[in-house]
């Protein structure tokens, strides 16, 4: 068995008997000599260079995605004898690094800081005396939250990550609740089904998208959502960019009724440098990164690889 990988995992793969491990850049069309593989290994590949493999990759059965999700390789259009597993519980740990990293910059408003340093000037107006809990008036002087502590935060899309951010800022006394398909709890944790989703943002001071792209939820995080928000609350999206109404979201930050956003995910991506989101007032942005690297990608690989060979279901398989 041939499998194809990418020169962007360095982590070395289990010996397997009869398994061959090609690595190829990602960012080429692959050679003729590797197109009898059975298995394509994706890890940041651009669109043009999966088209040009699902043409010519006539022997390929499965496709093993490095990243939590497919909707790239899903939208080029494999065949449907083409299995695809994605790496889905293995970006946990970075992608709630990251997410409570942009909660941290936005509550205590490390753009203003960074601003202030840019322009050599000592920020007297985010120093001295900061009334005590979640700040909800900007007119106290500090123009954010101050503190986790205390603040309502509500994750949308209480999976995996979701759960293994909820502690995270349990621990620094925030209050969480997620919100999921069906109410109930999680890891501990309340949990509000999506039909008071509403109901349970207007009582939110951050909150949290970790939704997948479905047509379920399309733009799901529209005018009616940020319209429901507190006029102090922020929203963070690590999810997927086509769950949020991006016009929507640039209204209502200008308009000033949400505190803020900080965002990691886009409905095009890099971000077109005439999207009103580069200007819009309150703004985090940061360029897909939160799942940077996923974690233990040679176990995944090894069990479906061992799966595949024994004529198993694959781990983690979406299709």
């Amino acid at each position: 068995m041939q499998i194809l990988v990418p020169l962007t995992v360095t982590e070395s793969l289990p010996l397997i008997d009869g398994v061959e491990y090609t690595y190829y850049d990602h960012t080429k069309v692959l050679s003729d000599s590797m197109l009898d593989a059975q298995c394509l290994v994706v890890w940041g590949n651009p669109r043009a260079q999966l088209e040009d493999a699902r043409d010519r990759m006539t022997s390929l059965e499965w496709i093993c995605a490095l990243s939590a999700g497919t909707d790239l390789i899903e939208s080029v259009g494999f065949g449907s004898n083409v299995r695809v597993t994605n790496a889905s519980g293995h970006h946990d740990g970075p992608v709630a690094e990251h997410t409570l990293m942009l909660i941290l910059a936005a509550v205590r408003r490390l753009d203003r800081f960074y601003v202030a340093q840019q322009e050599g000037r000592w920020a007297t107006e985010l120093t001295g005396i900061q009334p005590p809990g979640v700040q909800r008036d900007p007119s106290v002087g500090f123009p954010g939250m101050a503190t986790v502590r205390g603040a309502r935060v509500t994750i949308w899309g209480f999976g995996s990550i979701g759960q293994r951010l909820a502690p995270l800022l349990d621990s620094l006394g925030a209050q969480v609740t997620g919100i999921a398909q069906s109410a109930g709890e999680r890891v501990g944790f309340p949990v509000v089904g999506v039909t008071d989703a509403l109901e349970q943002v207007a009582m939110t001071d951050i909150l949290v998208n970790i939704l997948p792209a479905t047509q379920a939820t399309a733009g799901i995080m529209g005018k009616a959502v940020f319209d429901a928000l507190p006029a102090h609350a922020w929203v963070v999206n690590v999810g997927r960019g086509a769950t949020i109404d991006e016009s929507a979201l640039d209204t209502a930050l200008r308009a000033g009724s949400i505190g803020g956003a900080a965002l990691d995910v886009f409905a095009t991506e890099p971000l077109p440098a005439d999207s009103p989101l580069w200007t819009a007032p309150n703004m985090l942005i940061t360029p897909h990164a939160a799942g940077g690297r996923p974690l233990g990608i040679e176990d995944l690989i090894g069990e479906n690889v061992r799966r595949f060979l024994a004529g198993e279901a694959l781990h983690n398989q979406v299709n």
